[in-house]
C-alpha cells in the first residue's frame, strides 16, 4: 500500500482538528519510581490479593457483564452515603464520562468551558466531540477569576462547564463562594470534577442537591485502583437517564465490577493508604519549602506543584530522572506553569530521595 496514498486519504477524511491533535501520552517509567501520574504508590497486602483472586475465580467470562452493575452501584451508594434522590452512572474511568457528557450536549456552535491551567482532557474531549473549547485563566493564586469567568459565560453561553475540585495540576481548591457564583451564572450543565476528593476534607455533593444543572464526577484511579478504570458520575437521575443513551453497552467489564465490589468491602485498607499519602504530602511539602530556590504551592490533592528557578525546570526534571524518579514536567504546557514540575506523592523513601537530589542539585549551582 502506498504511504503517499494513505496520507492523501487521511487528509481527505480525518477532521482537520483531529489531525492537529497529539495523542495523549504517558511516559514509560520502566526502572523509575513513577511520581508523574497521580497513582497511589501502594498495592494490596498479599492476603487481600488472595481473597480478591478467590472472588474472581467465579467470574463467568463467557457472559456479558450486567450493563447496569447493580451490585457495584449498591456498594458505592452505601460507601458514599448517597442521598435517595441522587443516582450514579459508571464509566471506564472518568475520561469516558467526560466524553459522554460532551457527546450529550454537542452541537453546532456550542462550547465547553473550563478554568486553566486544568485537566488536559477537557480540551481534547471537546475537540473530539466537535465542541468549541473556551479556557478561562485562573487568577495569580490559581483561584477562579470570577469576573473573567462570568464574562466568558455571558459571551459564550457554555453548554458544559467543568471545575475540578481540587484542581489538576495546581492542587488547590477553588473558593466555595466563587464556585457558587459560577454555577449560578451558567445555564448549561456544570460538572464538579472531584477526582482527588480522597485527599481533602471538602465535599461538593451538596451543590448537586442545590442546583438542578450540577453533577459531581469522581474516580477510583487516585486511591490505588487506577488499573480498574472506574469513574462515576453523581446527581439528578433525569440527567443520568439522558447520559445512558450515549453510554456504550457493557462499558464496565465484569472483572472491574467484581474487583471494585471487593475493594469496597475492604475499603478500610484504601482509607489507611489514603491517610498515609495525605500525611506524606504534608511532610514532602514542608521539606520542599525548606529549599529556598523552589516555590511550592499548598495542595489538597495527592501531588504538589513546584516552580524551579527560571529556565531550570528541564534540568531539574532530568536530574530527578537520573536519580530514578519520574515527575511531570509542566514547563511549556501553559503560561501560568512556566518552570513548573508536578510531583505525585510516593512512599517516604521516594520523598527522601527526591529532596536529597534537589538539595544536592541546588547546592552545586
Amino acid at each position: 500500500m502506498s504511504r503517499d496514498r494513505t496520507s492523501v486519504r487521511i487528509q481527505q477524511w480525518v477532521r482537520p482538528e483531529i489531525r492537529a491533535l497529539q495523542p495523549y501520552a504517558s511516559p514509560p517509567g520502566v526502572g523509575l519510581r513513577k511520581l508523574d501520574a497521580m497513582e497511589s504508590p501502594y498495592g494490596w497486602p498479599p492476603e487481600l490479593i488472595e481473597r480478591w483472586l478467590d472472588k474472581l475465580r467465579g467470574a463467568e467470562l463467557n457472559r456479558y457483564p450486567d450493563p447496569q452493575a447493580p451490585g457495584l452501584k449498591d456498594a458505592l451508594r452505601r460507601e458514599m452515603g448517597l442521598a435517595p434522590e441522587q443516582d450514579l452512572l459508571l464509566g471506564n474511568g472518568s475520561d469516558e464520562i467526560i466524553q459522554m457528557l460532551a457527546l450529550l450536549v454537542a452541537g453546532r456552535g456550542r462550547c465547553m468551558m473550563a478554568p486553566e491551567p486544568g485537566f488536559v482532557m477537557y480540551r481534547m474531549v471537546a475537540t473530539l466531540a466537535g465542541l468549541d473549547y473556551v479556557g478561562v485563566r485562573l487568577d495569580a493564586q490559581f483561584d477562579l477569576d470570577v469576573d473573567a469567568t462570568l464574562a466568558a459565560i455571558q459571551t459564550h453561553q457554555p453548554a458544559l462547564l467543568f471545575m475540578a475540585l481540587p484542581n489538576n495540576p495546581t492542587g488547590n481548591l477553588f473558593s466555595v463562594e466563587r464556585v457558587r457564583a459560577v454555577i449560578e451564572a451558567c445555564e448549561g450543565l456544570v460538572v464538579l470534577d472531584e477526582a482527588y476528593t480522597a485527599f481533602t476534607d471538602s465535599d461538593h455533593l451538596g451543590f448537586a442537591q442545590d442546583y438542578d444543572n450540577v453533577l459531581v464526577l469522581r474516580t477510583f484511579s487516585k486511591v490505588g485502583l487506577a488499573g480498574l478504570r472506574l469513574g462515576l458520575l453523581l446527581g439528578d437521575p433525569a440527567w443520568l437517564t439522558e447520559l445512558e443513551k450515549v453510554r456504550l453497552p457493557y462499558n464496565i467489564n465484569l472483572l472491574t465490577q467484581l474487583s471494585a465490589e471487593f475493594a469496597l468491602e475492604n475499603f478500610q485498607i484504601i482509607r489507611q493508604q489514603t491517610a498515609a499519602i495525605r500525611s506524606e504530602r504534608e511532610r514532602l511539602h514542608s521539606e520542599l519549602l525548606s529549599i529556598p530556590q523552589l516555590h511550592v504551592w499548598p495542595s489538597e490533592a495527592n501531588f504538589v506543584l513546584t516552580r524551579t528557578p527560571p529556565g531550570r525546570a528541564s534540568e531539574v526534571f532530568e536530574a530527578l530522572k537520573q536519580a530514578g524518579l519520574l515527575v511531570r514536567l509542566l514547563d511549556g504546557s501553559h503560561p501560568a506553569l512556566t518552570d513548573c514540575l508536578r510531583i505525585t506523592i510516593g512512599e517516604p523513601a521516594d520523598s527522601d530521595r527526591l529532596v536529597a537530589t534537589l538539595r544536592q542539585l541546588f547546592a552545586t549551582g
